[in-house]
């Protein structure tokens, strides 16, 4: 068993079926069926309604587990300098209604999420239902010159979120989508309102480090440029060091500082 899914822990059939039959019966349909997607997520079971609604079921197991995910990560940025600005949830339902809420704040924006529809709880599980986009690719599975296209509009996005004072807070490749043609962000974090500054720099570090690998440093950092001053990109290169240990980045680091170097002399 991956460790990944035995941290997540596994929804009992019975119960998923029940997940299943209560989603649908919300959003006024007959339930028809309801089936688990293979998805890189630690902290929730995903799944398909009906083959219309995206449904992700948070435990007690989950909120566990984001809560020393949540440790992990505040130690890493007090490494780099900055106090903890990840927070923790403390129940499954409020973990479910923070990712709806956040989702619908970025669609607000005008940034790429499938449409949040709602979030409750049924029988102690917290559940999030999203629209479902049947057919996407994560950033990390195009090819180099697809993923340099949508580099502009990738940046563009997280600055809008951030003059907004929102951050995603877990940027990386996989929670990037693009389905018929269009960029989608999924899968953002909770992060303190009063750390908005270090969250911001520490999102466009994840952001440099998941692009470097696919198109390069020169061309990653030199559209990030453009969206931010010598100022903020100087922050963010604070965190590189930091998100090159976590494992779900694999970047050249001095690649980037060098590019930002360049950029701030």
């Amino acid at each position: 068993m991956a460790i990944r899914d035995l941290l997540r822990g596994n929804v009992p059939d019975e119960q998923l079926e029940s997940v299943g039959e209560e989603t649908a019966d919300r959003h006024g349909e007959s339930f028809e069926c309801v089936r688990l997607l293979d998805a890189d997520n630690w902290l929730s079971t995903p799944a398909v309604v009906n083959e219309q609604f995206f449904i992700k079921i948070i435990s007690g197991q989950n909120t566990l587990v984001h809560g020393l995910l949540t440790t992990g990560r505040n130690v890493g940025v007090f490494a780099s300098g900055s106090e903890g600005f990840f927070q923790r949830f403390g129940t499954p339902s409020a973990m479910a209604e923070h990712e709806l809420e956040s989702t619908r704040k970025m669609r607000e924006l005008g940034v790429n999420v499938p449409e949040p529809l709602e979030a409750f709880e049924h029988e102690g599980y917290g559940i999030v239902v999203l629209e479902y986009l049947p057919d996407f690719q994560t950033l990390d599975e195009l090819a180099p010159e697809t993923v340099e296209s949508f580099a502009p509009e990738l940046f563009g996005a997280l600055a809008r979120m951030h003059e907004a004072e929102l951050v995603h807070g877990d940027l990386r490749a996989e929670n990037v989508l693009v389905a018929d043609g269009e960029l989608y962000f999924i899968d953002a974090t909770k992060v303190d309102a009063d750390g908005i500054a270090d969250a911001r720099a520490y999102d466009i570090a994840c952001a440099l480090a998941a692009l470097e690998p696919i198109i390069g440093a020169g061309p990653t950092v030199s559209v990030a440029a453009e969206y931010y001053d010598s100022d903020v990109l100087v922050s963010a290169e604070g965190f590189l060091d930091f998100v090159n240990i976590r494992p779900d980045h694999s970047f050249d680091t001095l690649a980037i500082k060098g590019e930002l170097h360049k950029r701030v002399e």
